[in-house]
């Protein structure tokens, strides 16, 4: 299931939310593309918090990690519940791609200086590695499976994001010389949806089939998101909204939602393989117009949330455990979780897990684990 790109809780992202760190081995939004400025230590992250992050995209990510626990959240209910069925096929649209695409406009200016490819460890290796193992401890304890294997190479749940994310980091510079390379990324995601034989390992199903999100980030620029928060395109995003929402309602009990996963080929859904290339491209349309549309939607001015903002990495992977151990000890088994009003129940309830998980307490208490600095790893920047 698709899941997000999130950012670090730092002043300087990491890598990304996706959650990202979402988002970014990149340059703080202030910062030039391909400039970087050494970050400050943790005793200034208060002082510097308003300065050196946009309130825009804090917010981006914030109500996108809500809407990833929400949609973990309706899962186990879309048999009873025909609204919760369409309801997470409507998030299942765009909530990843928002993550992905946010991730890659915060990485426009990763060209793999010494820096960089430090974050890019740090931020994203040692995390997928760390969470990576914790999950299938988890699994072997919470779902009495004392035998299920530790594996680098097959990633769990939610953290095929992290392994996504550095692979797509990785290829920045490719994407930046080539002519075109939205369309490039189109047609390698295309084949991917067609070609069976790539395996699951690393998730590599998902990395390509994503792909054209993060480029596509890559060559956003601030003015494109300026002309999202007008009047005319909020107005005009309401009956796109509301039309989403009536496809979602018809689609849940047609469709497979697995194809929005993007963790399978057409033939291993059961799909002539020409079906890869049409439902990549026709969802690749769904999720950038509903995209677009909660991005124009979403505040610009500081909240609240924004300051949750920082630490959707932490929500997102730590709400993981949360999520699975719902299924492993059997939360949705009382007959009540299964009417309208255990069902607002429980969607409530996702929506203040993710929050308080995306908190400053949490993030000091888990950072070793997220943002470890490792200075003992690395060579001295002597740039």
């Amino acid at each position: 299931m698709p899941e997000a790109a999130l950012v670090s809780g730092r002043p300087h992202p990491h890598a990304p939310l996706p959650e990202t760190r979402t988002h970014a081995a990149a340059p703080r939004p202030e910062q030039t593309p391909g400039k970087e400025t050494r970050s400050p230590g943790p005793d200034t992250e208060t002082r510097h918090h308003a300065r050196a992050r946009d309130p825009y995209f804090d917010n981006a990510k914030y109500l996108a990690i809500v809407l990833v626990a929400m949609g973990h959240a309706w899962e186990p209910l879309r048999g009873e519940s025909r609204a919760a069925a369409a309801l997470y096929i409507f998030v299942y649209t765009f909530h990843m791609p928002a993550f992905i695409m946010i991730a890659g406009y915060f990485s426009r200016g990763y060209e793999g200086t010494p820096a960089q490819i430090k974050r890019l460890i740090t931020g994203i290796a040692i995390p997928y590695a760390l969470f990576e193992t914790a999950y299938a401890l988890f699994k072997r304890w919470a779902d009495d499976d004392p035998g299920y294997p530790i594996s680098l190479l097959d990633p769990w749940y939610l953290t095929w994001f992290l392994v996504a994310l550095f692979l797509w980091r990785l290829t920045t510079p490719v994407w930046r010389a080539v002519a075109w390379p939205v369309p490039l990324a189109l047609a390698i995601a295309a084949l991917a949806s067609v070609s069976p034989e790539i395996g699951d390992d690393l998730d590599l199903q998902r990395v390509l089939q994503f792909l054209p999100f993060f480029v596509l980030g890559l060559r956003l620029r601030p003015e494109h998101f300026t002309r999202l928060r007008t009047r005319t395109v909020r107005i005009a995003s309401l009956p796109v909204l509301a039309g989403a929402l009536a496809v979602a309602y018809w689609a849940c009990e047609r469709m497979n939602t697995a194809w929005f996963y993007r963790r399978d080929s057409a033939p291993e859904l059961g799909a002539p393989a020409w079906t890869g290339v049409t439902m990549t491209l026709a969802l690749f349309g769904c999720s950038l117009l509903l995209t677009a549309c909660f991005l124009a939607w979403t505040p610009h001015r500081r909240t609240w949330f924004t300051v949750l903002g920082a630490g959707t990495l932490y929500g997102y992977l730590l709400h993981g455990f949360l999520a699975k151990g719902s299924r492993f000890r059997d939360w949705y088994g009382p007959d009540w979780v299964h009417t309208p009003a255990g069902a607002i129940a429980v969607t409530v309830i996702a929506a203040t897990a993710i929050t308080a998980l995306c908190t400053p307490p949490v993030r000091r208490a888990f950072r070793v684990a997220v943002e470890p600095t490792m200075d003992w790893a690395f060579r001295p920047d002597r740039r």
